[in-house]
């Protein structure tokens, strides 16, 4: 059968860049790609792999939630004046 059908789609340069490369590595366009996964996906009746959230322990998501209030200023960063006043801050923490 003919390819005749379109499909445009809105990405970031750098992601289809990136997807180009990876498929180029195999010999194949991003075309190639997408029908694959198209195929794939009629093929087993929805997504050929599981769409989850990742998930993230206690102390993960307790760093990343550090992480925004530090980048948001929510919390102040703290700073130190030599290596030795940090790691003296570090064991004090234990």
């Amino acid at each position: 059968m003919a390819k005749t059908a379109n499909i445009n789609i809105r990405i970031e340069p750098a992601v289809k860049q990136d997807a180009e490369d990876l498929f180029a590595s195999f010999g194949i366009s991003v075309t190639d790609a997408i029908n694959i996964f198209l195929r794939t996906s009629i093929m087993e009746g929805g997504f050929p792999f599981a769409i989850k959230k990742p998930r993230y322990n206690a102390e993960t998501l307790a760093a990343m939630q550090e992480a925004r209030d530090l980048m948001s200023g929510k919390v102040q960063g703290r700073s130190y004046n030599s290596t030795k006043e940090l790691f003296e801050a570090l064991n004090a923490e234990d």
